[in-house]
């Protein structure tokens, strides 16, 4: 298999994680409240809100690795097409 499919199935791969990622997250913090009941009748709110929030911040820095790695492949692969047209062009040596 040439370097080039590999690159792109990478690339890709990230780009589909992370974003089911942002899906799950998004489909989390819908049942998320505003409005925060501070009476002892609403324990089952306020325990309901909790479990979201700590399923929450167990996501966020699995987007945070992801959206970086996104990132360098994206640079990594702007930079082989940049490098490939300088080649061509004879202003690169090979």
């Amino acid at each position: 298999m040439t370097f080039v499919p590999v690159m792109w199935t990478v690339w890709s791969s990230l780009v589909v994680i992370t974003a089911a990622l942002y899906i799950y997250r998004s489909s989390l913090t819908r049942d998320e409240e505003d409005q925060i009941f501070l009476d002892d009748s609403f324990d089952h709110e306020r325990m309901a809100q909790a479990a979201i929030v700590a399923k929450v911040t167990r996501v966020e820095p699995a987007i945070r690795v992801l959206q970086w790695l996104v990132i360098a492949m994206t640079v990594f692969v702007l930079a082989y097409y940049v490098r490939d047209i300088l080649v061509h062009l004879n202003i690169l040596g090979s």
